[in-house]
């Protein structure tokens, strides 16, 4: 069996133990506050992770993309949620093909984007359930106010091939609970009721209870874990399962250290924090920079320094960019390799 210390670098490695660990500790949570977990499959895009979600508990899974849906499908899922605005017709036209084969819901804050939904029911010759997503205060997408989301609701519900699902957010804010109860209040006097109510993030996860409105909870990075999920609070330092194997190629300097993984290996991502990932066995060392295959570490903070030619362990600063940067994921259990995953959704990104 081969080793940990025995992969070319760099390697993204999952801990085993971990994951499973990981998956089982937000299931039990959500579960016993009688909320539906929806996990987001953007983060690790393997299907192999994903059943496990479903056996752990999930009622099926969210995808971002089209593409994840498609790839997920193919690997025998068959409930899936896409919220995201779905527009043209390349892409009505593959969820068409989408909803003959799982069961599919999608979201939408606009009527152009719940018309062109309407016109994918058609070509399917199914019913599409569409929630209507608003802003919860990300400003990105979503209808601003319950007037809004009300007059959408009522409008999807009357386009033919769609019925009104419910209504969904990211992330979960003070928000949401007024804004779906003034929703709901709007929509009964249309005789419309709001069954379903999705709320989304890893760093707000564990208060997804407080939001009496809340139905069913999405969340991607909780199953790996990053340097921006325990900077959150969300998941102790020892409980990321996603790391990168990578050999320190040179020491030019005193203090400077390559290591052979740059913006191809852990991405550009700072998300606020100091370096580019917390290098485990040097953590006052700081990934200052990061050229294509090259990291630049500055090592002038730590009381020992490594060699050229030892290897280091870094937890990216964001898990879901990292996965998608990768054709294979190593999992490893008490520092054995026991199996590899390939990143099947790896680049559907249409």
């Amino acid at each position: 069996m081969m080793r940990i210390e025995e992969l070319d670098t760099p390697a993204l490695v999952v801990d085993l133990d971990k994951l499973e660990a990981n998956i089982a500790k937000l299931q039990s949570y959500l579960s016993s506050h009688g909320i539906a977990n929806r996990p987001h499959i953007k983060t690790h895009k393997i299907p192999e992770i994903a059943h496990m979600q479903i056996r752990a508990g999930a009622i099926g899974i969210t995808c971002q993309k089209l593409g994840e849906a498609e790839v997920m499908a193919d690997a025998g899922i068959r409930d899936i949620f896409i919220p995201y605005n779905l527009l043209g017709e390349q892409k009505l036209a593959r969820l068409a093909k989408l909803m003959q084969r799982a069961t599919v819901s999608v979201t939408a804050d606009s009527e152009v984007a719940a018309r062109g939904l309407s016109e994918a029911a058609r070509m399917a010759n199914r019913q599409l359930t569409v929630l209507v997503e608003f802003d919860a205060g990300a400003h990105r997408c979503g209808v601003q106010s319950p007037q809004e989301a009300a007059a959408l609701a009522t409008r999807i519900a009357g386009l033919p091939g769609l019925t009104f699902g419910g209504l969904m957010c990211y992330p979960n804010t003070p928000q949401l609970d007024p804004f779906v109860r003034e929703t709901r209040a709007l929509l009964e006097a249309e005789g419309l009721g709001v069954t379903r109510v999705s709320g989304g993030g890893t760093a707000c996860m564990w208060q997804a209870h407080t939001h009496r409105e809340l139905t069913e909870h999405r969340a991607g990075m909780y199953v790996y874990g990053d340097r921006a999920t325990v900077q959150a609070g969300a998941i102790r330092l020892e409980a990321c399962a996603l790391t990168v194997i990578a050999t320190v190629v040179s020491r030019p300097t005193a203090d400077r250290g390559i290591l052979d993984c740059g913006s191809k290996t852990l991405s550009s991502d700072l998300l606020g924090l100091q370096g580019h990932g917390l290098i485990l066995e040097y953590p006052e060392a700081v990934i200052c920079g990061l050229s294509e295959e090259h990291g630049h570490v500055d090592f002038s903070a730590c009381p020992k320094q490594p060699a050229i030619g030892e290897r280091v362990t870094v937890l990216p600063n964001h898990c879901c960019p990292v996965s998608n940067l990768f054709d294979h994921v190593v999992g490893i259990r008490n520092g054995n390799v026991e199996l590899t995953w390939r990143v099947a959704a790896r680049g559907a990104v249409q």
